[in-house]
């Protein structure tokens, strides 16, 4: 019998001021396993920041704002290689 890795969560100090807080990420099956993905409207507003970070300096405000969608890709990133790697356990 094989023990199932433990996987500790990292904890989100807080999101970012601008996220909606309805439709903010969006299910999307990817060989037949649901992963967490910014919704669109998430993602350009991020693309938003990072055009206006190469171009001038962001506000303290948006570089915070943009630190907190970093800080939330991470986790989303997180929990998906958690499913993806519970799927692939059951696999073998």
């Amino acid at each position: 019998m094989t023990s199932q890795p433990v996987y500790i969560l990292p904890k989100l100090q807080q999101l970012p001021g601008s996220l909606p807080l309805d439709g903010a990420v969006r299910l999307e099956l990817q060989e037949g396993i649901p992963l967490l993905r910014a919704s669109t409207t998430v993602q350009r507003r991020i693309t938003a920041l990072v055009r206006k970070q190469q171009e001038k300096t962001l506000t303290p405000e948006e570089t915070d704002e943009l630190d907190r969608y970093e800080e939330m890709d991470d986790y989303l990133s997180f929990l998906n290689r958690i499913v993806r790697n519970q799927f692939q356990a059951q696999q073998v």
